[in-house]
């Protein structure tokens, strides 16, 4: 939520949409899979297709950025629990799905999103989560 108003919101004449008209947002495509899911060709043919869609999302302005993650078994994951680091292998959580990868997009507004996230190859055997990117101030620019 900012101002009261929520991020990402469908609703046509919103107070929402028309304090952002002509600005666009980012969003966080988060990319879900079983990692057993696809062999390994299935994989490499999805790294190909997910390259073309990179570039097209470019070529209209939308792409900011995506990647691809190693596999969970890389994982490590950091809590700092009364003030000590607490470091364990493997993701936060136990999950059917895990964390695949992401793209970093703008688009216009959610049913922008949404579209771009169908393009996805993995959407087809995975879940892809939207979410809109809080703006804050004092991060440093790329």
């Amino acid at each position: 939520m900012i101002n009261n108003f929520c991020v990402g919101c469908r609703s046509e004449d919103s107070p929402f949409d028309l304090l952002m008209e002509g600005y666009e947002m980012k969003y966080m495509l988060l990319v879900y899979l079983d990692e057993q899911a696809l062999s390994e060709t299935e994989r490499e043919h999805c790294y190909v297709e997910s390259a073309e869609l990179a570039r097209d999302l470019h070529s209209r302005g939308n792409y900011l950025s995506a990647g691809p993650l190693h596999p969970v078994a890389t994982a490590t994951s950091v809590r700092v629990r009364e003030g000590k680091r607490l470091v364990t292998d493997g993701p936060f959580a136990e999950t059917r799905e895990q964390l695949g990868g992401y793209y970093l997009i703008e688009a216009r507004d959610l049913d922008e999103a949404m579209g771009i996230a169908e393009r996805i190859p993995v959407a087809r055997v995975g879940t892809i989560e939207i979410r809109p990117v809080l703006e804050i101030s004092g991060l440093p620019t790329a």
